[in-house]
């Protein structure tokens, strides 16, 4: 098994890099709608590439790799698929036209990636020197697995966000439609404009994905092997990168995939025991050493099962339902109509 060297780290952060700027400065060099057949082609793009990726992984790393990568891949990329709900009740509870959505989203997954690194790095130096944190964190994703079996769509309330109520706080909030800008010059003072306070609830949000999201991953890969680290934040990043598409891809459907949560439910449930029962047969030598009391492809066996099971379900319950046409929101619902100002100024207004 070769070792990973630090331009294998280069590497991928220059395709990373190389894609973002292909994505923002060629391909959405300008603000407009992104289509249904667009989303598509993307989806596509991304899921090819990481698929490609996890085939040179495969050959080498060897199996292992290649399959943990796969699994945590897939976790991640079926977590995303949740996500998608709450980044659609964001964009419609502050009315941002569809034509905005993708810079946001841009600038939301460029800040998850790093964040992703950095949480992936801490986590890494505390599980090699403190090794009982990893089944307290399976705990923790047991605990979590059982709440989101629970949870209900009125949880997500961006107005009681508290990134948010930090910055109307402490920032000049710019009024009216400033397009696609973060920032400008009101009066010849700095201020954020609505826009950015959105990206600021995005990237918030993303903080309680990441806690659920790499503490998943965590238990999936081999934390002895040296490939850990970069199998973890590669697995995570291509999913984060093709959130965006898959977002215009599914928002206007997420019904179809209404049993999604209880699959999410079941994998979180799943990791964390196995993480609990991975330290426990090697604390109390269950096993030998270097022997995993669950192999990876047990891992990624199940977790494709559990993701096929809930979409499968979800397809033919949705099937069975007649058509109806979505609800409209009220005429005085919060924000504008045709620019996103938050609810707070449009009732100053």
């Amino acid at each position: 098994m070769a070792p990973i060297l630090p331009w294998h780290w280069a590497a991928f952060s220059a395709f990373v890099t190389l894609m973002l700027v292909l994505d923002l400065g060629v391909f959405h060099r300008h603000s407009r709608e992104t289509t249904m057949r667009e989303a598509g082609i993307w989806t596509v793009v991304w899921l090819s590439l990481a698929l490609i990726f996890n085939v040179m992984l495969w050959r080498w790393q060897g199996p292992a790799a290649g399959g943990e990568f796969l699994a945590g891949y897939l976790t991640e990329w079926a977590l995303s698929m949740d996500n998608v709900f709450v980044f659609a009740v964001i964009f419609t509870y502050f009315r941002v036209p569809m034509k905005y959505q993708h810079r946001v989203l841009f600038w939301g997954i460029l800040g998850a990636v790093v964040l992703r690194l950095s949480f992936i790095l801490i986590g890494n130096v505390l599980i090699k020197k403190f090794e009982w944190l990893l089944p307290l964190l399976g705990l923790i994703l047991v605990y979590t697995g059982a709440k989101l079996a629970f949870k209900s769509d009125e949880e997500v309330d961006p107005e009681h966000n508290p990134i948010l109520k930090i910055a109307r706080k402490f920032f000049r909030v710019a009024r009216g439609d400033h397009g696609n800008h973060f920032f400008v010059r009101e009066e010849g003072k700095f201020a954020v404009t609505p826009l950015f306070l959105v990206l600021l609830v995005v990237e918030s949000t993303d903080v309680l994905f990441a806690v659920d999201s790499v503490p998943t991953i965590f238990g999936l890969v081999n934390s002895k092997a040296d490939y850990f680290t970069f199998v973890v934040f590669t697995s995570n990043v291509f999913a984060i990168l093709g959130l965006r598409a898959l977002y215009f891809l599914l928002a206007g459907m997420m019904d179809m995939f209404r049993y999604l949560s209880y699959g999410l439910s079941a994998i979180l449930v799943f990791v964390g025991v196995k993480m609990c029962l991975e330290y426990a047969a090697h604390t109390f030598h269950w096993v030998e050493p270097g022997v995993k009391i669950v192999p990876w492809y047990a891992s990624l066996g199940t977790i494709i099962g559990l993701l096929t099971i809930s979409i499968v379900a979800s397809v033919m319950a949705a099937r069975r339902e007649p058509k109806t046409e979505p609800a409209l929101p009220p005429h005085d619902a919060p924000g504008a109509p045709d620019h996103p100002v938050l609810p707070e100024e449009h009732h100053k207004s």
